[in-house]
């Protein structure tokens, strides 16, 4: 049995005053430890995405129809309120547990040694985006699923999955300055990936906002174009992306790149094709809503596969501390 230190005054203001340096203090995980919760709040931040789209494709939009509460009179669902108010307010609730997935990711990173600053930065970016996030969610609903605070909401949530994603990439690597493993027309071609991608995602946000999924039963708000058309522009956008990760890949085969860049954009090229497959079924049988839930997470899969790429591009290795050479050993020596 290991005895457990008491619990000092001292110790008790510590905790208040600063409560992550007091756990950092006695604690420290690790490196697997802090990967795997970096790893969580990567998972969660796809998952918020996945649910919030089954809340728009049963319709359950308004199920709570104000925010912060659920309805004026109670903070939670009620029963009169049916399916719909459980589905809303179990995804209003799954908030939550994103938070602990980011506040578990924050403190793993703050409590290794040696602290890595960078990692503790980009756990707070993310709880910040998950707040932000949040509070346009319930503007989301105060404003009757408006299809373009809707889109934002997407948009972020994006945002979230990006910091999340490189956090992950960033538990993996060291602290050295990094170094390309590819030459700069191979970068700027990922980068032509990069902003292709981010198109056909905006597009996507487009064709959600003007189709036929409003998100709840009563009159809502849609984008006023013709769905059908931007879905052709999204699908083009989709064939770019596609064949541009083919570049690429015969591109780093040519260059005879490292594998890293290599299996990061071959994943990519096979998760671009399920997800091609999966849009063409969807847009000929009408859009059922099982297959847009598929595709949701699809786009998520795709944009991490994306960034990843792009995080291949160069390596960074752990910091060395600078040793003394010969010359110097013997001048401290003699002094």
């Amino acid at each position: 049995m290991v005895r457990v230190q008491n619990l000092t005054r001292a110790d008790a203001l510590s905790a208040v005053r600063n409560p992550l340096a007091f756990i950092a203090e006695r604690w420290t995980p690790t490196s697997r430890t802090v990967r795997r919760a970096a790893l969580a709040a990567l998972v969660m931040a796809v998952v918020i995405v996945v649910t919030g789209g089954a809340v728009r494709l049963t319709g359950s939009g308004l199920g709570c129809p104000t925010w912060p509460k659920c309805t004026d009179d109670s903070l939670t669902a009620t029963s009169a309120m049916g399916f719909h108010g459980a589905i809303e307010f179990g995804n209003r609730m799954l908030t939550y547990v994103l938070c602990a997935a980011v506040g578990w990711a924050i403190i793993a990173a703050r409590s290794q040694k040696p602290w890595r600053r960078d990692l503790t930065r980009l756990g707070w970016a993310q709880f910040w985006i998950v707040m932000s996030n949040a509070v346009l969610g319930g503007i989301v609903v105060l404003v009757g699923l408006n299809p373009y605070t809707v889109a934002a909401h997407f948009l972020l949530s994006t945002a979230l999955i990006t910091v999340a994603a490189l956090m992950w990439q960033r538990t993996r690597e060291g602290d050295a300055a990094p170094r390309p493993l590819v030459g700069k027309s191979v970068q700027q071609l990922v980068w032509f990936l990069v902003v292709a991608s981010v198109l056909l995602i905006a597009a996507g946000t487009v064709v959600t906002g003007a189709g036929p999924h409003a998100g709840d039963s009563s009159e809502v708000e849609r984008i006023p174009v013709n769905w059908e058309n931007v879905a052709k522009l999204h699908a083009v956008l989709a064939w770019i992306v596609v064949t541009l990760t083919f570049a690429l890949w015969f591109v780093l085969k040519a260059v005879d790149a490292p594998q890293g860049p290599l299996r990061r954009t071959r994943d990519l090229f096979l998760i671009l094709l399920a997800q091609g497959v999966l849009g063409y079924v969807q847009y000929f049988t009408d859009l059922p809503e099982a297959l847009v839930a598929l595709h949701m997470l699809g786009s998520c899969l795709v944009w991490i596969g994306v960034v990843r790429v792009l995080l291949s591009l160069r390596e960074r290795p752990e910091a060395v501390a600078d040793l003394p050479g010969p010359a110097t050993a013997s001048a401290l020596t003699r002094a």
